[in-house]
């Protein structure tokens, strides 16, 4: 059976023809060399089956990514580790902050703002010296799950309602104003063009093409600490707790692993994946 016919199951249920160039980049966004991406490509078309489902394709394409390099397999679980930072959205803002910072924008995450009728609790606000933005971030520690329209709309409205006080405010009236949804998950049809109509911002895991989340995290080398293997789940949670969440600042800030009780070996282990998985 050629692998372009076969039908895969998605994590929200859907099915879709396999699509091989898909599996391809994310590779090559991992990392991966292109001898090790064709090979991998291949062995994994060579055991498709309809029906198979995407997390099963992703368990097997880590798998011989690991053999391949630990540091590249940690990037091409990349979506996985970012519902790890669950289960409460606040890690995902400081992420989304980090990744505003990294573009050269200043940066208050959890901020309490005023609006024209009522006062707003703000997930990121951003500014620098041409344009403000209002961030809202819908985090999501399930797979298959989408933000609809309603939330689109709904944050379209508090974003009108701090625009409308920017725009008497004399020290961000002359700049431009945007709103912005963010997810780690993805928007259905319907919320994506309401905001391209309504000329509200939206950013999830690949929309837009240009310039999604996955595209971001990649281009910026700002992975999150769920990505180091090596580092356990409770000591990610006490990092996350204490606003550590990017492998680059444990690398940068080793004093951070202080506290957490481990042997030096393994802080040293712990370093070595984050420079590696940042490429620093």
């Amino acid at each position: 059976m050629e692998s372009s016919s076969v039908q895969i199951v998605k994590y929200s249920g859907e099915t879709t023809p396999f699509d091989i160039d898909k599996l391809r980049q994310s590779l090559l966004d991992a990392g991966a060399t292109e001898s090790a991406t064709t090979r991998i490509s291949r062995k994994i078309a060579d055991e498709l089956y309809d029906g198979i489902s995407t997390k099963q394709i992703y368990q097997r394409a880590h798998r011989l990514l690991r053999n391949h390099a630990q540091s590249k397999a940690s990037r091409y679980g990349l979506k996985k580790a970012i519902l790890n930072m669950g289960p409460t959205g606040y890690p995902f803002e400081l992420f989304v902050g980090e990744l505003m910072k990294a573009q050269g924008f200043k940066v208050k995450v959890g901020t309490v703002m005023p609006g024209k009728c009522v006062t707003h609790e703000v997930d990121v606000y951003a500014e620098n010296e041409k344009m403000v933005r209002m961030m809202e971030c819908k985090f999501h520690n399930r797979l298959g799950y989408k933000t609809d329209v309603k939330v689109t709309m709904y944050i379209k409205s508090r974003f009108e309602d701090l625009e409308s006080v920017w725009k008497n405010d004399a020290q961000i009236s002359h700049k431009k104003h945007e709103g912005w949804v963010v997810t780690n998950a993805r928007f259905t049809k319907d919320a994506i063009d309401f905001g391209t109509c309504s000329r509200l911002q939206l950013l999830s895991w690949d929309y837009p093409a240009q310039g999604s989340l996955k595209s971001l995290v990649t281009r910026h080398r700002l992975y999150p600490i769920t990505t180091i293997g090596v580092l356990s789940k409770s000591n990610k949670e006490l990092l996350m707790k204490k606003g550590i969440v990017l492998a680059k600042t444990l690398w940068e800030q080793p004093e951070a692993l202080e506290g957490l009780g481990l042997e030096s070996s393994k802080i040293d282990k712990i370093l070595t994946e984050a420079r590696t998985i940042c490429d620093l």
